[in-house]
């Protein structure tokens, strides 16, 4: 859920913050503070010979990373130098109103392909560097945003401005905004809680006025719904927390109305109808006379069913400290914090973090061979349904909301383990480059199972499971979603999403029978919807002319030379190629029985086979979105539609999705749709996109929050044929035992591995709580490269 609680927010900060207004709640802030990131303070007893100190291992990244985010200094001038094109007509956002033209963020714009593999490859220079400014012209009756080209960079004399157009298939980098007035919708609908509030008092027991003695909210649905030339939103009453912890999503009210919002004019807006508890009245009229009889069942209130502190009964022994994991030698892992550059074991890859998508990686090498040179998150749906019309409208876009300013601090120990490596994340919003400490994090862990192990009558033999994880968490309004991206030994890549938080909870009126959602607390609806996630992945096998191959499994019968006449019923592989994007839109085969992988037919191995990636499900569900045509999101998000898509990859085709889609949904920016066009998949720059998520029906179990052992999807990218053996047999952290017909062990091989000496002090595993230090912010105009603020984590 990423419902505005309009009244909340003060109508100054609702009048700067434009359409990109978020969930939020004012917190501490203002005091001095220069960012340092933490290093590493585990520490273990080095006076015992071959102990490590446990600091990170610096390295440095072979290459300048031209994937990632703009330098601090670049952000300055680039604002300056904006904000110095009188044709752009731009004010600062400190000096904004509603009616002004404002820069809205800017970011890295990434280079065309084939530059950068000149560059990687050490043929070719550096791409040139470019930013992608995002602007919104609001001093108009149509206010819209328009993406620009800005460079090249740093900023010169030969820096110029252009519209950013040729990447997305509308034909222009633009989207009409809708609701740039939002300290007028949000005026306007306390106005309407103040014209009803002894409804409200009677039914609900709240008031929703903008008075300081309130104790309901009010929240509209996303996105706006388009009929013809008239813009509508459905809002609905919510009760305030009472306590702690934010709870307003699992406390709905019901009452829900819908207000017409088309065009600036505030005067011509009006109330177009009511809905509670499965009735519907046209006008406030209507309501208001059908509400002298309204014997409803009263509102969800907050309470401690609604907090996520310890509850219960203790469990047992469970006052003992639980196991820990630990790096007894240090990491085994090098970083190059500033180009955000990793090598461990035999991977190698460059990380960017962008302010919509959030964390991106690049360059995925194994053992110096490129497999992927770009894997990321496009675009988060969640995707309502409900027989009440705010939830029925609602199917949230979450990059417009923006995964990377939602990156947060991670909770050590908690949310990452005390071992771990943390890199900060930064971005540009709202004249302010934001940084995030400890947002990143990177660590081994065994699994606890074994990669590998064989028993026979003389041994046994047993590999150690070591998983390499690189995680971040984004908190967009109610949810937190878990990304991480785990190596293998193997040369196996998963990636993974994982969801917590508060559900969107809608009110349960019985009307439905429980069509909608199971029936979980008082007034309490679970309100079904679905996640989907959508990733890219450009996999390069043995260079970036590919193909994609399909292999199935298939029931067979046929009568062998050796079967003496009689049908023998067993089953075969099938083997065919995808020729063109007409078969680019993929369904994963029932009983798991399809596999679908990248490969290079002109790259045979030594047994004629072809090398290549597989693309295959990991754990948990691996849905796509049920609705069909949805009303709500209308062309925005053709992605979801599917499980898998194989397309021909085009520089000016670089993003499934566009973070604004969902402003003007049936006049999206970048369709989908549009990608397909039924070009050769023979044999050419291949690029495939893969959705994560669940079909979630929330139960008793979601309340308070959703936990992340059913709340998981996951996809593998495992070799095929790639390589000529198990690339896991090169770790020495294994063992064979030899033993003879007495069980007696008769030898055993550890292969070299040193088993640690070191004397460990538990505090060295212990949390480092005091490094969740909030956010820094530091202001781009006026430039300030000294002072910055800390705010908030979260806020």
């Amino acid at each position: 859920m990423r419902l505005i609680y309009l009244e909340l927010l003060s109508l100054a900060f609702l009048d700067s913050a434009l359409a990109l207004a978020r969930p939020g709640f004012t917190g501490p802030a203002g005091t001095l503070h220069s960012l340092k990131r933490p290093q590493q303070k585990r520490q273990y007893d080095s006076g015992i010979d071959g102990c490590a100190s446990g600091e990170d291992v610096t390295i440095q990244a072979p290459k300048q990373n031209i994937f990632d985010d703009l330098a601090d200094k670049d952000y300055a001038d680039l604002t300056k130098y904006l904000y110095g094109q009188k044709a752009l007509n731009l004010t600062p956002i400190a000096n904004s109103t509603a009616w002004d033209n404002v820069i809205v963020s800017l970011d890295s714009l990434q280079p065309n392909k084939t530059d950068a593999l000149a560059y990687l490859e050490g043929y070719g220079a550096a791409p040139a560097r470019y930013a992608k400014a995002t602007l919104q012209f609001n001093a108009r009756l149509d206010p819209y945003i328009q993406e620009y080209m800005v460079g090249p960079l740093p900023v010169s004399k030969s820096t110029k401005y252009e519209e950013l157009n040729y990447i997305y298939n509308s034909g222009r980098g633009r989207t009409r905004v809708y609701n740039a007035d939002a300290a007028l919708i949000a005026a306007f609908n306390l106005k309407v809680g103040t014209e009803i509030k002894a409804i409200t008092k009677s039914l609900l027991n709240g008031t929703a006025t903008g008075a300081a003695t309130d104790n309901l909210l009010i929240a509209g649905n996303d996105p706006l719904i388009h009929a013809g030339n008239k813009v509508y939103q459905w809002n609905e009453f919510y009760s305030a927390h009472t306590g702690d912890f934010f709870s307003e999503t699992i406390l709905p009210t019901g009452l829900q109305f819908k207000v017409d919002i088309t065009g600036r004019d505030a005067s011509k807006w009006s109330v177009v109808g009511w809905y509670y508890n499965g009735a519907y009245w046209k006008t406030t009229k209507e309501f208001m006379a059908a509400a002298k009889s309204i014997k409803g069942p009263g509102p969800n209130v907050d309470g401690p069913w609604a907090g996520t502190d310890q509850a219960g009964a203790k469990l047992a022994r469970d006052d003992l400290y639980p196991p820990v994991s630990v790096q007894p030698d240090g990491p085994r892992f090098g970083v190059d914090a500033q180009q955000k550059y990793v090598e461990w074991m035999d991977f190698s890859f460059f990380i960017s973090t962008h302010k919509d998508v959030g964390m991106q990686l690049h360059d995925i090498k194994f053992k110096g061979e490129r497999l992927v040179y770009e894997v990321g998150l496009q675009e988060a749906m969640a995707h309502y349904a409900s027989e009440d019309p705010l939830h029925a409208s609602s199917a949230y876009l979450d990059t417009s909301y923006g995964i990377g300013t939602s990156t947060w601090n991670l909770v050590d120990g908690f949310d990452c383990p005390s071992h771990a490596t943390y890199l900060n994340t930064t971005f540009f919003i709202n004249d302010d480059t934001h940084i995030h400490p400890n947002s990143l994090c990177l660590f081994e862990y065994d699994q606890g199972y074994p990669l590998q192990r064989h028993l026979t009558a003389t041994y046994v033999s047993s590999t150690k499971n070591i998983v390499f994880v690189v995680r971040s968490i984004a908190t967009v309004g109610n949810y937190d979603y878990l990304f991480e991206y785990n190596f293998f030994y193997d040369g196996s890549i998963a990636v993974t999403v994982r969801a917590s938080g508060y559900i969107q909870g809608s009110f349960w009126s019985g009307a439905s029978g429980g069509s909608y959602g199971f029936h979980i607390h008082d007034n309490l609806s679970g309100s079904m919807h679905d996640h989907v996630l959508n990733y890219k992945l450009d996999l390069d096998i043995k260079g970036t002319k590919n193909s994609v191959m399909r292999t199935d499994v298939v029931p067979h019968s046929q009568v062998y030379p050796w079967s003496d006449g009689q049908t023998i019923n067993t089953m075969q592989m099938q083997r065919s190629y995808l020729a063109t994007e007409n078969e680019g839109k993929i369904e994963w085969g029932g009983n798991g029985a399809t596999t679908y992988a990248v490969i290079n037919k002109d790259a045979k191995n030594q047994y004629g086979e072809y090398p290549g990636y597989r693309i295959v499900p990991n754990s948990g569900s691996i849905p796509h979105l049920t609705v069909v045509d949805s009303s709500a999101l209308g062309q925005s998000a053709n992605w979801a539609n599917h499980n898998l898509f194989a397309l021909q990859r085009h520089d000016s085709e670089p993003r499934s999705a566009y973070p604004f889609n969902s402003y003007d949904p049936l006049h999206p920016t970048v369709d989908f749709n549009k990608f397909f066009n039924g070009e050769s998949l023979d044999q050419q720059d291949i690029v495939m996109y893969f959705n994560l998520g669940m079909h979630h029906l929330p139960n008793t179990a979601d309340l308070p929050n959703t936990v992340t052992t059913t709340a998981v999807s996951s996809i593998l990218i495992a070799p095929q044929n790639y390589f000529s053996a198990d690339q896991s047999r090169a770790t020495i952290h294994q063992v064979r035992m030899n033993f003879d017909v007495n069980a007696s062990i008769t030898s055993t091989d550890i292969f070299g591995t040193k088993y640690p000496t070191c004397a460990l002090d538990l505090k060295a595993v212990e949390p480092e709580l005091d490094s969740f230090v909030g956010e820094v912010k530091i202001v781009k105009f006026p430039y300030d490269p000294i002072g910055s603020q800390q705010t908030n984590p979260g806020g």
